[in-house]
């Protein structure tokens, strides 16, 4: 099963373009938050949406505690990692439970007549495992 990967809402291009807008025009607001607001409806987003752009780059520049992008992409793919392995550890447990039930001798179903095979019912001499 193939996942389709993420498409932000916006481009990289636009997240950098108002990340750049905030940083050059911040001075002329009296706080970040009016500078978000101001400069969000030019660039067709909203201001929360380029806050957090802005703080993403803070992080990435080392300005800002917090993951910084690659950190986060990193995470994102070991948990990816951890989910698929646990996946395939489940069906690797499934089998060999299955491979043990045969290899012990409880065949489910014989793939030779009951009364053939020298009147054995299972290579191992032992009945096929009936449930009750």
């Amino acid at each position: 099963m193939t996942k389709q990967s993420f498409t932000p809402a916006y481009p990289a291009e636009l997240r950098e373009r108002g990340v750049r807008l905030f940083r050059e025009n911040r001075g002329d607001y009296a706080s970040d938050t009016a500078a978000y607001r101001a400069i969000a409806p030019k660039l067709g987003c909203s201001p929360d949406s380029l806050r957090v752009w802005c703080q993403q780059a803070e992080r990435d520049a080392g300005q800002r505690g917090g993951l910084t992008s690659a950190e986060k992409d990193r995470i994102k793919d070991l948990e990816r990692e951890v989910r698929e392995l646990r996946q395939a550890n489940e069906i690797l447990k499934k089998a060999s439970a299955l491979m043990s039930d045969n290899h012990h001798g409880r065949c489910r179903q014989p793939p030779w007549p009951v009364g053939l095979n020298g009147g054995r019912a299972c290579p191992s001499g032992r009945q096929p495992h009936r449930p009750d």
